[in-house]
């Protein structure tokens, strides 16, 4: 069962998703679902996936889960993070990023 404030799922910059893909098939076994052309999601232990959207960063994204995901960014904001993405859809859910004090870019995901 998820729970609130517990990392649910890391997201790595792709670059070309096919090599990535194929060197961590041929490597590790792994198997990707594709959503689009830039993301393949991956469940391996810690499920994640791959944003070739993202390879600019080059840092990995972590995401932790929120059931009621407004109330958690209210709480994110009052504990002194700041938004940097405001709650968005995508495919299988809702999430927001924010800046932590440190400086570190996390988001919080929910489900529909």
């Amino acid at each position: 069962m998820r729970e609130d404030g517990k990392i649910d799922y890391v997201e790595l910059p792709g670059g070309d998703l096919a090599p990535t893909k194929a060197f961590y098939a041929a490597a590790f076994g792994w198997t990707f679902t594709d959503y689009g052309p830039s993301y393949a999601a991956f469940e391996q232990g810690l499920d994640g996936g791959f944003d070739s959207d993202a390879a600019a960063t080059q840092t990995p994204l972590v995401v932790l889960y929120a059931h009621d995901l407004e109330a958690m960014a209210a709480k994110v904001e009052a504990a002194g993070a700041v938004i940097v993405k405001p709650i968005y859809s995508f495919p299988g859910g809702r999430r927001f990023h924010f800046r932590d004090p440190s400086g570190n870019e996390l988001a919080v995901w929910s489900e529909g």
